[in-house]
């Protein structure tokens, strides 16, 4: 399938924009029917999604795809249900639209609220995981915004399905049809590059993907942008830690879901407790297949190289490596580990294994992330874990959202003033 012609991006972006404004007028009960229905029909189908599936997933393993990549493309029953589940966790949350979140009256007797409405039209663009198509799409419509979704031809078959499951239950609720729908993937990215152009047309752009895809927005889009971009991700074992914790929340960040954004990449060990512990979770890495990349102490402490343990340098740590691989380095205190982080990480989500309340202090206020961990896994960076039903992604900057985006992150406001006929002196 080749890239959206001009003209059909340009009709696809105004039927957007129409049931947008249809969105907006739309009571909360009216959106969670539709959100139900959805999530009824992803169970309902799921045999069909499933076969959809694996289609997608042969093709990827026959082009030699890597196994992390195979786990974020594969659907299973389980997972679809887990998909249905976060469109009904979305759909019994408070409606943002319409809320008050300030106001005051002014001295002249003008009574100026600011409540929240929805952004407009969205654009998501993300890579291999379908699971995303739904969560997105429930996030849009329960916040009172249309959607464009422009997933990766690795998960075509899958992302179709997915999108004709929700247009199928918009249409039998009677809301506008044009509020979700699929732009075809475009290998040259031509299609990409006149999506991010359409000033007016299009109110937010937000990339799932590697550093590859948010340099190329940040070079050509002209539309507002959250980048929920690469998850560089970092665990550091302070001097106090409890060492059976730090292994815990260790094999948890890198080898639970290794493909994912919110994974451990780099290990960073405080030297007092680094003899003891490198052994340790190096074989308990190396027991699940994970391939250590470790600076020259890291890698003497290991016991030198050997199968699977390797002598690292700064291109590793500065690697999102979303496969079963982990960089590893030895600080001599937590500013150190701050300072590393900075210069190496993506500001998504750092954890300190620590009990020493000051080295966890310090870790938080050395540290500009956008989600901080003291004694807990980077795994929990997530809108469902974060009692957001999902999340379109994690944003890694700082203006207008950061970390999960959901339901309010897909609002703005506006200021509503109610006089008496006051006219300025």
């Amino acid at each position: 399938m080749g890239s959206v012609a001009t003209t059909d991006l340009d009709v696809m972006a105004a039927d957007a924009r129409a049931a947008s404004r249809t969105l907006a007028r739309m009571t909360p009960a009216e959106k969670n029917a539709v959100l139900e229905r959805i999530a009824d029909a992803l169970v309902a189908r799921a045999d069909e999604i499933v076969s959809e599936n694996q289609a997608d997933l042969l093709a990827a393993r026959e082009a030699g795809e890597s196994g992390a990549m195979l786990d974020r493309l594969l659907l299973d029953e389980d997972r679809i249900g887990a998909m249905a589940d976060g469109v009904r966790a979305i759909a019994a949350l408070e409606d943002p639209v319409g809320a008050v979140d300030g106001g005051r009256r002014l001295y002249n007797g003008l009574q100026v609220t600011r409540k929240r409405i929805p952004l407009g039209v969205i654009t998501v663009i993300y890579e291999g995981r379908p699971n995303v198509t739904s969560d997105a799409a429930a996030l849009a419509l329960k916040s009172g915004n249309a959607i464009l979704l422009r997933g990766s031809r690795i998960a075509e078959r899958s992302n179709r399905i997915i999108v004709d499951v929700i247009e199928r239950a918009i249409r039998e609720c009677e809301a506008p049809e044009a509020a979700v729908q699929l732009l075809p993937p475009d290998p040259d990215r031509s299609g990409l590059m006149r999506l991010v152009q359409m000033e007016g047309q299009i109110d937010l752009a937000i990339p799932r993907g590697g550093e590859g895809l948010k340099k190329f927005l940040g070079e050509h889009s002209r539309v507002p942008v959250i980048y929920a971009a690469s998850g560089n991700c970092h665990v550091y074992v302070d001097a106090s830690a409890d060492l059976d914790m730090a292994l815990d929340i260790t094999m948890n960040a890198k080898v639970q879901r290794p493909g994912v954004c919110n994974a451990a990449e780099t290990l960073l060990v405080h030297r007092d407790v680094a003899a003891e512990f490198i052994p340790r979770v190096t074989r308990a890495l190396r027991a699940e297949g994970v391939e250590l990349r470790m600076d020259e102490e890291a890698l003497g402490l290991a016991g030198g190289p050997a199968e699977g343990v390797v002598a690292g340098g700064e291109d590793d740590f500065a690697t999102e490596f979303l496969d079963l691989i982990i960089a590893v380095g030895i600080v001599d205190s937590v500013d150190e580990a701050t300072e590393h982080i900075t210069r190496f990480g993506s500001g998504h989500s750092e954890a300190i294994v620590t009990s020493s309340t000051g080295a966890a202090n310090a870790f938080d206020q050395g540290l500009d992330s956008a989600c901080i961990y003291i004694n807990a896994s980077t795994r929990f960076t997530d809108g469902g874990e974060f009692g957001m039903g999902a999340e379109v992604g994690n944003s890694t900057q700082k203006l207008h959202a950061r970390g999960p985006v959901g339901l309010t992150e897909l609002t703005t406001y506006k200021y509503v003033v109610v006089g008496e006929g006051q006219i300025r002196a």
